[in-house]
């Protein structure tokens, strides 16, 4: 009996999951309430972008600092989330016999009635990482500022899942044949080469992450077979945050999920909700972040730049790389810091990140204003955390 239940729910997740381009659009109600990151990103006082605008080299004070800001932002503000970290060691060129410890932090949640292996989950990923030359590299496109994109889509849409979640679990609907989805952050760390990028002298973290998700297998009655076989889209942010970005459309496979992300984009900017477009239509110019909608043909450029996806993809693992090209041009120089951060475009990339994360994880009616926190709230949560446990370290 055990396994025909398990066969019909093999064949539902089979025959249902072809579909999953057919989730909910949000509407205009809920785009309006998706909230800007107000004064948190700041590059002075931020809460969650400032802290991350310091050297970060693998292995360094300034990298334990930031993976220190991630796991005290998830304890303090958003509890119900899984935080793990992934240790690996590697030599690199400028490191001679010393191994160099590299830190991910794999961070999820998961709806309250799953088990590991039987949900799948959207994966944002950035790497935190900076270079270590120049000296003093800050990296604020290449990631602080994504890195802080998707902690406020978390912070965004943590309500509207738990009151989702909630009123299905109260609406006695049969759980283990519905929402099987959860949500996933990765941080990835060693995305940067020591000396010149090559295979190996580059992407140190999301090698050995990739290889043991892998590895990770669950039990044989599971819809997934490994951690891997988890993640229903690798959605990479790398490089935002300077103003007038273009970002391609880099694979063919995912580029349906492009086209919702841009659909996102256009919705907002005809709500008058993007701040770095001109309020007047009059002077509003026709340049959007994500230009490729109408894409058609095989002129795709998904093999042209490396990054954190190839280790995932080269296993298989959907990819969505939001990346512009050209790169921004303070890419790799001393001024790719907090002050040549456009910040409106900050601010209007972790809108449309948010939104989608919304949409793709069916958050239509739930997207209640009420129900987030005020900054002076976060700002006793932090408060309170920093007292109960010193300077936070791991």
């Amino acid at each position: 009996m055990a396994r025909f239940c398990f066969l019909l729910y093999a064949l539902h997740r089979l025959f249902l999951a072809p579909f999953g381009a057919a989730y909910t659009t949000l509407s205009e109600e809920s785009l309006r309430a998706i909230p800007g990151p107000g004064d948190d990103f700041d590059i002075k006082a931020g809460k969650l972008l400032s802290p991350i605008l310091q050297p970060r080299v693998p292995g360094t004070p300034g990298s334990i600092a930031v993976q220190n800001h991630f796991v005290n932002f998830f304890k303090t503000e958003l509890p119900e989330w899984n935080v793990e970290l992934q240790n690996s060691t590697s030599k690199t060129p400028v490191s001679g016999d010393k191994e160099i410890p590299f830190v991910n932090l794999v961070i999820n949640r998961d709806p309250p009635w799953t088990t590991p292996g039987f949900s799948s989950r959207l994966t944002l990923v950035a790497h935190y990482d900076s270079k270590l030359t120049p000296a003093g590299f800050i990296g604020a496109t290449d990631s602080a500022a994504p890195c802080a994109m998707i902690m406020h889509a978390a912070r965004s849409i943590d309500a509207a899942l738990t009151a989702k979640w909630e009123k299905m679990q109260a609406d006695g609907m049969d759980l283990e044949f519905e929402d099987q989805q959860g949500i996933q952050i990765i941080f990835l760390d060693g995305e940067e080469a020591f000396k010149v990028w090559t295979s190996e002298d580059s992407l140190y973290g999301a090698k050995s992450l990739a290889a043991e998700m892998e590895a990770t297998a669950y039990a044989a009655q599971s819809t997934f077979h490994n951690a891997l076989s988890t993640i229903s889209l690798f959605v990479l942010l790398d490089l935002l945050g300077a103003e007038n970005p273009t970002v391609p459309s880099y694979f063919k496979t995912t580029h349906w999920a492009y086209r919702k992300m841009a659909d996102i984009e256009k919705r907002l900017r005809s709500l008058s909700l993007f701040e770095s477009a001109p309020r007047e239509a009059s002077k509003r110019a026709d340049a959007p972040f994500l230009p490729d909608f109408d894409k058609i043909g095989d002129r795709w450029l998904g093999g042209a730049i490396q990054d954190d996806h190839l280790p995932f993809m080269d296993r298989g693992v959907d990819v969505l790389h939001l990346i512009p090209s050209p790169f921004p041009r303070v890419w790799h120089t001393i001024e790719d810091d907090g002050a040549h951060l456009h910040m409106p475009t900050v601010k209007d990339w972790s809108r449309v990140l948010t939104g989608f994360v919304a949409e793709w994880m069916e958050l239509e009616g739930f997207l209640d204003a009420s129900r987030r926190p005020s900054n002076h709230d976060r700002e006793r949560s932090y408060a309170r955390a920093e007292h109960a446990s010193g300077k936070s370290e791991l």
